[in-house]
């Protein structure tokens, strides 16, 4: 399996960054794209690149965020057979709340009507190409972590707090074991591995890359999510986006060398 950051906070002196994400992965099934960013940025750095998005075989959305999904219809626009797979119950109705305000945060509001035939709601666990799984999350009460984050979701009887069913986890079988996506991690990076451990019993994680949603944390709480991957034994952490600079410096002590900063250009082989 090849992973190449398309979009990433971190830019280069070649390649633009912006806040979002969009990872191009090659594996011997498929070529998937993971998130868009939150413009048309990542089909500039895919030229840059050299990655041909429209040899994509199948996207995936990993949550309903305006940071990762800005760019769906550049895509669609760009590949004309690649199905986009968005996490059932998605809509354009997820919210922050800040200053006693309500702003949308979502994904552009008529993606899903004008390219109806090209998206594909995911219920349960799916599988999109032999050893490529879109897991959901299955752990209970995450609705006290939208509460925490101040993020929720309009419904017709007013805001109720983010539950994150909207968020999945892309999750890929290598020789090394398997490697799981997720781009925000909402739902909490432990949650995340038990979600995928039980769902895959007998199966060995080696590798977590994506956002971890720790730049508003305190130190004790990023300390504490370094110390349980290291006890987990995970081999490869590569984390950027929402992640934070100063949560970064934090968990490279307690990570040392398995954890890797992520940035626009990046390559990952495993």
């Amino acid at each position: 399996m090849k992973a190449v950051i398309l979009v990433d906070n971190n830019g280069t002196e070649c390649l633009t960054g912006e806040w979002g994400l969009c990872v191009y992965i090659e594996t011997e099934a498929a070529d998937i794209l993971l998130d868009t960013g939150a413009s048309a940025l990542f089909i500039e750095n895919a030229k840059k690149l050299g990655k041909d998005l429209k040899k994509v075989d199948a996207a995936v959305l990993s949550h309903a965020h305006w940071d990762h999904a800005n760019g769906i219809a550049d895509f669609l626009n760009v590949n004309s057979r690649a199905k986009f797979y968005l996490r059932k119950p998605i809509a354009p109705n997820c919210y922050s709340y800040e200053d006693d305000e309500y702003s949308y945060i979502g994904i552009p509001e008529n993606v899903m009507s004008d390219y109806a035939d090209r998206i594909v709601l995911a219920e349960g666990d799916v599988t999109i190409a032999p050893g490529v799984y879109l897991i959901p999350h299955k752990t209970a009460g995450l609705e006290q972590i939208g509460i925490r984050e101040n993020m929720f979701l309009k419904t017709k009887y007013g805001y109720k707090p983010d539950d994150f069913a909207h968020e999945q986890s892309l999750v890929i079988e290598t020789p090394k074991g398997i490697v799981i996506f997720n781009s925000c991690s909402h739902g909490g990076t432990m949650n995340i591995l038990r979600e995928v451990e039980e769902t895959l019993s007998g199966k060995n994680i080696y590798a977590l890359i994506g956002g971890f949603h720790l730049y508003n944390k305190t130190e004790d709480e990023v300390r504490a999510v370094g110390r349980a991957l290291r006890e987990y034994g995970i081999k490869f952490v590569c984390t950027g986006h929402c992640t934070g600079y100063e949560a970064y410096a934090i968990l490279k002590e307690e990570l040392g060398e398995i954890l890797h900063p992520m940035y626009c250009g990046m390559e990952i082989e495993i």
